[in-house]
């Protein structure tokens, strides 16, 4: 996979100054301010995966832990760019895991707090984790990464892009593609090679992004337009080695006005790194 020319590091990338927060110290602890950044939209919304990340940030330095292993989201109110405040609660510590919930607040016209996102989640040291692995999952079987397509690459810009799309080296298998055509499989597939657009390299905060990142299945299924996620949860199974990602999300039901979205993210050493399922709204299209 192509880098970055200036390849950013952990720290001082683009995600990482986006996520960035100011703690209010020790008259509210837990309790930090954020700027919700209009690079992570889509079309005005913010994108769920960028906002799961904020608020995952927010509980690695109010808990005692520092990875995120389990992470369970439900998205309230639609976020938009400008300030934010998250507040977070210690809910249990133990010896390998930390367990707290955070929301994420901003403020309508009148200067009253909304919740946008509340979320339950324990963190531990994925670095301590036993090496010894058992599975039958496989890493998706996807075309080289220079044989992909980015967005750039249509004939027309594909339906939906917008500012998150700039802050992404994004690359869809073909075979998930066709609906950026106008010939959809049907199959409520997608399959994408991810990375972020400055070469940063994925860690576990950048692994809550990526679970959300792609294209709605739900395009794969012939309807185009906005997929907003009811409840997303993340399950990170290690630290990625670095290098690109592999992303594979696909549905199995839709119904009720409802589909749900089952995601593996795997790592340039073949490891699944993240796993996550989501419930959202079909688009209406």
């Amino acid at each position: 996979m192509a880098q970055a020319a200036a390849q950013a590091t952990i720290g001082d990338s683009e995600f990482d100054r986006d996520t960035r927060l100011t703690p209010r110290g020790a008259a509210e602890p837990g309790v930090f301010d954020a700027e919700l950044s209009a690079g992570w939209t889509i079309i005005s919304a913010v994108n769920g995966g960028y906002l799961l990340a904020l608020v995952g940030r927010a509980l690695s330095e109010a808990l005692p832990h520092r990875d995120p292993v389990t992470v369970s989201a439900h998205y309230l109110t639609s976020s938009v760019p400008g300030p934010a405040v998250i507040r977070t609660q210690q809910v249990r510590t133990g010896n390998t895991l930390s367990t707290g919930q955070a929301s994420l607040f901003q403020y309508d016209e009148s200067g009253a707090e909304v919740e946008r996102i509340r979320v339950l989640a324990s963190y531990g040291d994925l670095g301590a984790l036993t090496d010894d692995v058992r599975t039958s999952a496989k890493p998706p079987a996807m075309p080289p990464y220079e044989h992909c397509l980015g967005p750039e690459m249509g004939p027309a810009p594909i339906p939906g892009s917008s500012a998150i799309v700039d802050r992404l080296a994004l690359r869809l298998d073909p075979a998930t593609a066709g609906w950026a055509l106008g010939a959809p499989s049907g199959k409520g597939e997608m399959r994408a090679w991810f990375g972020l657009a400055d070469g940063r390299d994925a860690d576990p905060l950048s692994l809550l992004l990526a679970v959300d990142a792609l294209p709605p299945t739900a395009f794969d299924l012939g309807l185009i337009g906005w997929a907003p996620t009811v409840e997303l949860t993340t399950h990170i199974r290690c630290r990625p080695a670095p290098g690109p990602l592999r992303v594979s999300i696909t549905t199995r039901n839709m119904a009720g006005g409802f589909l749900e979205e089952d995601a593996e993210v795997w790592d340039s050493t073949d490891r699944l790194v993240a796993q996550s399922r989501q419930l959202a709204r079909a688009p209406r299209g």
